[in-house]
Order: structure tokens, then sequence, then C-alpha cells
């Protein structure tokens, strides 16, 4: 998976797809500040996850922006997106890469260098360490250090997304302590003082 320094967000969806969301989703990705998009949808059905899916995808392409879907190897293939996501208690990677081939597969290492030795072993193709700040988008049951930034970038040949309550003010030190990517969901969807367009121009 190749790394657009350009490119360091790592965009996550919002829990809920709202009305304007296509149209704010075109005019965020339109600045050429997001590398890839997860989306995470818990509350939606498979038809309509399917639909959505698609709609993302097409806009994703268009900005050369990797489209991945969350928990569900099996609808990313149904779909064609770039890759999956998977959690520690989501299937294995081994079985993922049955579904999807050789497309992206990431994998949620917590705080742990085992899980992401683990992961490694297994040729996930990124892997993702947090919650670094308190996040209002998940449960942070798991809290990650700089430290393990600093032992990806020394230790591990494979791109490191960095989670959890990362924000505008925040960002810089996880970039600059080793993460390839930051990844944002409720900063710039839910964002009390800010649109999406205006949140995301603010990581400069």
């Amino acid at each position: 998976m190749r790394i657009n320094k350009k490119k360091f967000i790592y965009l996550i969806s919002p829990n809920k797809i709202y009305p304007k969301f296509y149209h704010d989703l075109k005019k965020v990705l339109d600045t050429g500040k997001v590398g890839l998009f997860q989306l995470r949808l818990k509350r939606y059905s498979l038809k309509q996850k399917i639909v959505i899916g698609r709609k993302i995808q097409k806009i994703c392409k268009k900005n050369g922006v990797k489209f991945l879907i969350n928990d569900d190897p099996t609808l990313s293939k149904k779909i064609n997106a770039d890759g999956c996501h998977i959690g520690q208690k989501d299937m294995s990677i081994t079985e993922a890469r049955k579904i999807v081939g050789n497309k992206i597969i990431g994998v949620t290492c917590h705080n742990s260098i085992n899980l992401a030795k683990a992961a490694i072993k297994r040729k996930a193709n990124y892997i993702a360490f947090g919650a670094f700040f308190n996040s209002k988008t998940k449960k942070t049951a798991y809290k990650a250090n700089l430290a393990l930034l600093r032992w990806a970038r020394k230790k591990i040949n494979m791109p490191v997304v960095a989670i959890g309550g990362i924000n505008s003010t925040n960002y810089k030190k996880i970039l600059s302590n080793g993460a390839d990517f930051v990844a944002c969901s409720n900063y710039i969807w839910n964002n009390s003082e800010l649109d999406p367009v205006s949140a995301i121009k603010r990581f400069k």
C-alpha cells in the first residue's frame, strides 16, 4: 500500500448517513487530504450498506481515495471495495484474505506490539493503534501512547494508522512520532463549530 504524504487522513464515515452527506463527502475529498475512507455503519441493513457503499465508492474513485469496509470482508468483496478493516473480535486475517484476495486488509492492534507483530506475520497491509486520546465516536477501552508509534517507525515496514480523539490541534504530534495516517470521524462529521470541509481544512 503506497503512502502519499499529503493524503494523511484516514476518514471514517459518520454513524448516520445524513441527507447532505454525499455532497459534503465530495467537497471533503476534494481537499486532497484523505488517503483512505472507511465505511463503518452499525445500524444499517446489508441492502442499505450496499447502496450507500456503491455511492461512496464512486466519489472515492474520482478522488483517488482507497475505499474500505469495516468489519465485513464479504460486503467488501460484494461491492468490489479496495479492501476491509478488521478488529480483533472479527474474523482472522487469513479468513478475510480468502474472501478479499489481494485487496487491502487493515487490522486493529489497540496498544499492543504483540498484536502488531501477529498482524505483520499474517500479512496485513496496515495496522491501526489507538486510542491516543479520548474519543466521542467509540468508548476507549485501550490507551495507546506515542512510544508505540516510535517503535513502529523503527521496527516495521508497514503503514501505521493512529486512531482515537484525533483533531486539528493534536494530529501533528501523532504524525511526527511515526504515524502515516490519522483516523478521524467525529471531528469532521459531528463538529459543533465547523462544517466538514472547514474542519478538514484545519489539517494543514
